[in-house]
C-alpha cells in the first residue's frame, strides 16, 4: 500500500440531510467501530520481499566480481573481441557490458585478476580497475580537439590524393603515394591497429574487413581509394560516436536530478539573548547520514531521501514518479531525491544515505537492465555470427572464382570482393538493438516507470491479459470517509464535526480519516473540534465520551450495532441501512447520544480518479482486465462496475490469485500481474510479466519487480505497454533497415558497380540510421 498523497482538494461526501431510509431488513454488519475492520488485502510494498525472487542480471551468488572502465569499448565490434578473448579463460563466470559508461563487469572465480587485466590490455583496451561501489564516471568527449584537427587533415590529404590521381591518371604516381600516406597517418592508425589486433586473435570485425580492404586497395595500385575509405571510416566512425553519446548522456541525465550538497541542521545553540536558533550548514550529499535534518527551500532539489518533520511544501516529483502536478507535502510524506520543491519550505530527517536513494537506485536498476539481453537483441548476435563468415566466405569465392569464370582481371575482381568485404560487417545490425533497447528503458525511466531489462520491455507487447489487485492498485489503498448522512434535526456538519471529535483521540487509520474529512471542509476553518472528556473505549461495540459542544456538554459514542443494541436503538430501518452500506464494502459505524441516533458514517476504500481510464485504455490495446481481491464477492463487483472491469474475483486467498493467474494464462496466454502487497507475491511471481505499484522510494519493490511503476498511477499499465509495442517496431525497422541496406549495395557489389567507398557508406551510414532511428523512443517520454 502506497504513502497517503496529501490533496488540497475537499473530501467528497455524500450528505442526506433527511431522515435515515428504511430499506428491508437484513443481516447484521460485521464491522466494529472500535476494531476498524478494513480490507484483508492492504498490504504495504515493503512485503513484497515475500515474493523472493531476485532481480533480473543478478550475480551468481559463489562469484568475485571486478569492474573495468574502457574507454576504448563503445561498440558491440569491442564486446565480441572480448567475448572472444575472456569467456574461454578458466574462472570466467560471467560478462556483463555496459557500452554507453564503457565499463565492464567481469564474474569470476580468480584469486588473482591480474591475467584479466593483461589479457584486456593485449587487446588494446587499456582496462582500468574501478572501486567497488563507485558512482560511474562520465567518459571523455566523443570527439577530442586533437582527433578533429587530425580527421580534418586526413580528409584533405585524401581529396588532394583524388584530386592528383584524376588529373594525372596515374593512381600509384609519387604524389599521390605520400598524400595517400599521410592521410592514413592521420586517421588510419586506430583503424588499422584494432584491425590487427582482430587478426591475431582471429576474429572477424568490422576493422579487420576494413584493414584487409585498404591493404587490398594498395596491393592492386587504388592508393587515392585507400585513403578515401579510410577517411570516410573514421569520419563516419566519430559521427556515430557522436551519436551514441547522445544516447548515453539521455541515460546519464537520469541520474544528474539530485544536487551534490545539502542544507544540514548541526546544532540549535542560544543566540545573544538566550533563544534558541538552529544552524544550518552546507555539507556535501554525500557526507549526510541517515537522521539528520536538512532544509530545502522554493526552487531547490530534494538532495536526498527524507521524511517532513516540519513545514509544508507543493513538490513537483517528474524525475521520479513521471507525474505532472506538484504534490503537497506535509509532516509524515516522503520526499525523494531529484524532486523540486516548487513551493513552501520543508525539513526533513534524511532517511536514505546518496547511495542508495531512490534516485540512485533507479540509476543502477537501468544500468543493471542494460546488461540483459532483449530477445531481438540474443536472435541477432546469433544471426551476426553465422552471416559473417558466410558473407566473408562468398566474397573468397568471386576473389578465387571470377578470374577462372570470366575474362575479366584478378584486380577487378578482387577489388569487388573488398567492397563485399566491407558491406559484409554486421555492426549497423548488432548495435541497432542495444540502442533501441536503452532508449526505450530511459523513456520508460522519464515516465516514471522502471524497467528491469530488455525481456521485459520487449515482452509487454505479448500480454493479453492483466490482473489487478484492487487495494493499493486500483483503490487508493487507505480508508476515507464516503458517507455521512443523519436526521433532519442534526445537522450533517455537526454530525461529521462531533465523530471527528472523538476519534480526534485515536490514531487508527479509519480514526484519523475521519478526522481528516472534516478538517477538508470549508465549515472547519473556523470551527475547532469539540474539547473531549472521559473518552473509553467499549469492546466490542466503539468508542465513547463526553463532547463539550456549543450547546453544552453532550455524552455521545461511535461505534457499531452492537452499541445500538446495547442501548436499545438498533431499530430494523437504522440496521438496513448500515447492511446497504456495509454491502458496498465500506465500514459502517453509528453516531449516537443517549436517547437516539444521530448519524451514520462509512468508510471505504476510495477508487482512484485514474483507474477507470486506465481499464479502458487496456481494452483498448486488446488486453483483459481482471480484479483481484481479498474482499467478498459482492464489494469486487461493486468496484468492479465503478471502472468498468468485467470479471472480478474475490475473495481470494494469496493462493487463489496464483491459480487465478495460471487460469488467464492457460484462457489467453502471456499475463502480467500487478500488485503492491505481500498477498499478491505467489501471483506476480507466476505471471509472464510482475508490475509493482507505487515503488518510488520502497527498496524491495524496486529490486524484486520486474516492471515498478514509481508512482501510484494505474494508467502506466497501459503506457508500459504501447512503449513496448513501440519498441519492437523500432527493432523490426533497424533489423530490415540494416539487411535491407547491405542486400542492396552487395547487389551493386555482384554488378560490378559498387566502390570502396560506397561500401562503406552503405555500413557505417546504415549504423547511423538504425542509431537515430532507435533513439526516436526517447521521444515517447514527451507523448
Amino acid at each position: 500500500m502506497s504513502e497517503p498523497r496529501p490533496t488540497r482538494k475537499v473530501i467528497p461526501i455524500r450528505a442526506v440531510g433527511a431522515p435515515i431510509p428504511a430499506p428491508p431488513p437484513a443481516a447484521t454488519p460485521t464491522h466494529a467501530h472500535d476494531g476498524h475492520t478494513g480490507h484483508d488485502d492492504c498490504c504495504t510494498p515493503q512485503d513484497l520481499v515475500g515474493r523472493g525472487l531476485s532481480a533480473p542480471g543478478a550475480p551468481p551468488a559463489d562469484a568475485a566480481s571486478a569492474r573495468y572502465r574502457i574507454d576504448q569499448m563503445d561498440c558491440p565490434t569491442e564486446e565480441r573481441l572480448i567475448r572472444n578473448r575472456l569467456e574461454p579463460m578458466t574462472g570466467v563466470v560471467r560478462l556483463d557490458f555496459n557500452l554507453l559508461a564503457r565499463e565492464l563487469t567481469v564474474y569470476h572465480r580468480l584469486s588473482d585478476t591480474g591475467e584479466l587485466e593483461q589479457a584486456l590490455t593485449e587487446l588494446g583496451m587499456a582496462p582500468r580497475l574501478l572501486e567497488a561501489g563507485a558512482r560511474p564516471e562520465p567518459p571523455p568527449p566523443a570527439l577530442s580537439s586533437r582527433t578533429r584537427f587530425a580527421l580534418g587533415a586526413a580528409g584533405l590529404c585524401a581529396a588532394a590524393a583524388e584530386v592528383v590521381a584524376w588529373q594525372t591518371g596515374d593512381e600509384s604516381g609519387v604524389p599521390v603515394v605520400v598524400l595517400a600516406l599521410l592521410s592514413l597517418g592521420l586517421a588510419g592508425g586506430p583503424t588499422l591497429r584494432k584491425g590487427w589486433i582482430a587478426l591475431r586473435h582471429f576474429t572477424l570485425n568490422i576493422y579487420f574487413l576494413m584493414t584487409l580492404a585498404v591493404v587490398g586497395a594498395m596491393v592492386i595500385g587504388q592508393w587515392a581509394e585507400a585513403a578515401m575509405v579510410v577517411f570516410l571510416f573514421a569520419l563516419a566512425e566519430a559521427i556515430e560516436a557522436l551519436s551514441l553519446e547522445r544516447a548515453r548522456k539521455a541515460v546519464a541525465s537520469l541520474a544528474a536530478y539530485a544536487p551534490e550538497t545539502a542544507w544540514v541542521k548541526t546544532a540549535s545553540p542560544p543566540d545573544g539573548v538566550g533563544v534558541a536558533a538552529d544552524v544550518w550548514a552546507e555539507r556535501p550529499a554525500q557526507a549526510v547520514q541517515i537522521g539528520q535534518t536538512i532544509r530545502v527551500r522554493a526552487g531547490e532539489r530534494v538532495p536526498l531521501d527524507a521524511r517532513v518533520t516540519a513545514g509544508t511544501a507543493a513538490v513537483d516529483q517528474a524525475p521520479i514518479t513521471g507525474e505532472s502536478l506538484p504534490v503537497d507535502k506535509q509532516p509524515g510524506d516522503p520526499l525523494y531525491a531529484g524532486t523540486v520543491v516548487a513551493d513552501g519550505l520543508v525539513e526533513a530527517s534524511v532517511t536514505a544515505t546518496a547511495a542508495h536513494s531512490t534516485m540512485a537506485r533507479m540509476a543502477d536498476a537501468i544500468q543493471q537492465a542494460q546488461s540483459q539481453r532483449a530477445p531481438t537483441q540474443r536472435f541477432v548476435d546469433r544471426f551476426a555470427q553465422v552471416y559473417t563468415p558466410a558473407v566473408v566466405a562468398v566474397a573468397v569465392g568471386v576473389a578465387v572464382l571470377g578470374p577462372v569464370l570470366t575474362d575479366a582481371p584478378w584486380q577487378d575482381w578482387l577489388y569487388q570482393a573488398l567492397v563485399m568485404l566491407v558491406i559484409a560487417c554486421p555492426c549497423a545490425l548488432v548495435v541497432s538493438t542495444p540502442v533501441t533497447v536503452v532508449s526505450g528503458l530511459a523513456a520508460a525511466a522519464r515516465l516514471g516507470i522502471l524497467v528491469k531489462g530488455g525481456v521485459f520491455l520487449e515482452g509487454g507487447r505479448r500480454i493479453r491479459a492483466v490482473a489487478l489487485d484492487k487495494t493499493g492498485t486500483l483503490t487508493q489503498g487507505r480508508p476515507m470517509l464516503s458517507d455521512v448522512e443523519g436526521r433532519p434535526d442534526y445537522p450533517i456538519e455537526s454530525v461529521l464535526r462531533l465523530a471527528a471529535s472523538l476519534d480526534a483521540q485515536s490514531t487508527h487509520p479509519v480514526a484519523r480519516a475521519v478526522v481528516a474529512a472534516w478538517r477538508s471542509q470549508p465549515a472547519a476553518a473556523g470551527q475547532p473540534l469539540w474539547p473531549i472528556s472521559g473518552f473509553r473505549s467499549l469492546p466490542g461495540q466503539g468508542v465513547a465520551a463526553v463532547a463539550k459542544t456549543d450547546g453544552g456538554d453532550r455524552a455521545v459514542a461511535l461505534g457499531n450495532l452492537g452499541l445500538l443494541a446495547a442501548r436499545g436503538l438498533d431499530d430494523a430501518p437504522t440496521r438496513a441501512r448500515m447492511q446497504a452500506l456495509a454491502d458496498e464494502g465500506k465500514t459502517v459505524f453509528a453516531l449516537v447520544d443517549e436517547r437516539s441516533v444521530l448519524g451514520l458514517l462509512a468508510v471505504s476504500d476510495a477508487v482512484r480518479p485514474e483507474s477507470r481510464d486506465a481499464v479502458t485504455q487496456l481494452k483498448s490495446l486488446g488486453v483483459k482486465p481482471v480484479m483481484l481481491t481479498g474482499d467478498n464477492a459482492q464489494t469486487a463487483r461493486h468496484i468492479a462496475a465503478q471502472i468498468g472491469i468485467d470479471d472480478a474475483r474475490g475473495p481470494l486467498m494469496p493462493e487463489d490469485k496464483l491459480r487465478a493467474v495460471e487460469a488467464l494464462q492457460a484462457e489467453h496466454g502471456e499475463v502480467a500481474m500487478v500488485g503492491d502487497g505481500v498477498n499478491d507475491a505467489p501471483a506476480l511471481a507466476r505471471a509472464d510479466i510482475g508490475l509493482a505499484m507505487g515503488a518510488a522510494g520502497t527498496a524491495t519493490a524496486l529490486e524484486t519487480a520486474d516492471v515498478a511503476i514509481m508512482d501510484d498511477d494505474p494508467r502506466k499499465i497501459a503506457r508500459f505497454i504501447r512503449l513496448s509495442h513501440a519498441t519492437h517496431r523500432v527493432l523490426v525497422q533497424n533489423i530490415v533497415l540494416a539487411l535491407g541496406i547491405k542486400a542492396v549495395f552487395m547487389a551493386l557489389s555482384l554488378a560490378g558497380v559498387a566502390t570502396l567507398w560506397m561500401a562503406v557508406f552503405a555500413d557505417v551510414g546504415a549504423s547511423l540510421l538504425v542509431v537515430a532511428n532507435g533513439m526516436r523512443l526517447l521521444r515517447e517520454a514527451r507523448r
